[in-house]
């Protein structure tokens, strides 16, 4: 099976260099692009948006054999979830990892703090105290070695979704900072953040309690997570 691991934000594919290994031993071909505005050389992010970031991982998608798992973290579960609505029939399952599917029009997020053209990784005081569950000082200072910033259009642009036929897609949440319980409650009362799980016609959410950086903080568990949803894609 192809998986494509799409990072969020501030992360590179290097970010899941603590997941790729399970996923490699059980056979599976793991794709982890760096998106647009990430990559070594990348200066100027005035011009890229989140449609760049879409297309980016659209290129990953259309140069492999179907069927393609797409995992996506946090905002990057948004790119995966509009490339499954681009590619519905190329993709076996979407695994979104403590993210949700974002309904059109809506954007990931526009209240992180810009600088110019980007969103450096803001001080870990701007996070949650559920964000940072598991973070030691030690994967703190590990990931903001790594951490790259983001184009800032990349929170702000509005998703685009045109083809329904995304909402017949095998659809896995891994959620980390928030129970199953409040999502399908979300679901039932018709809250405006869930209305893309309340159309889905195959979700399973999958418990796997850490803050909002599992590839750091529980990787192994995040890869056995990742196999299991994989193992249920129909052959």
């Amino acid at each position: 099976m192809n998986i494509v691991l799409i990072p969020g934000f501030w992360l590179t594919g290097s970010s899941w260099s603590g997941v790729t290994p399970a996923l490699a031993r059980a056979r599976h071909t793991v794709h982890t692009p760096t998106l647009p505005g990430k990559r070594a050389g990348d200066r100027a992010l005035s011009g890229i948006g989140l449609h760049d970031h879409v297309d980016a991982v659209l290129e990953v998608v259309d140069a492999i054999a179907p069927p393609v798992v797409l995992v996506g973290h946090s905002g990057g579960g948004a790119i995966a979830w509009a490339v499954a609505d681009a590619r519905p029939a190329a993709i076996a399952r979407v695994i979104f990892v403590d993210a949700l599917p974002l309904p059109d029009g809506s954007c990931i997020n526009d209240e992180l703090p810009v600088v110019g053209d980007r969103l450096p990784l803001p001080d870990w005081s701007f996070f949650d105290d559920d964000d940072l569950v598991d973070l030691d000082d030690a994967l703190r200072e590990r990931i903001r070695t790594v951490a790259v910033p983001e184009p800032a259009a990349v929170a702000t642009d509005a998703q685009e979704l045109r083809d329904d036929a995304r909402f017949a897609l095998p659809v896995t949440i891994i959620a980390c900072e928030f129970p199953e319980e409040m999502l399908r409650q979300a679901v039932s009362s018709g809250a405006a953040w869930a209305s893309e799980l309340a159309r889905l016609e195959r979700l399973e959410i999958v418990e796997l309690p850490t803050g909002h950086w599992p590839q750091f903080t529980k990787p192994l568990e995040l890869a056995q997570c990742i196999l299991a949803a994989v193992d249920r894609v129909p052959v």
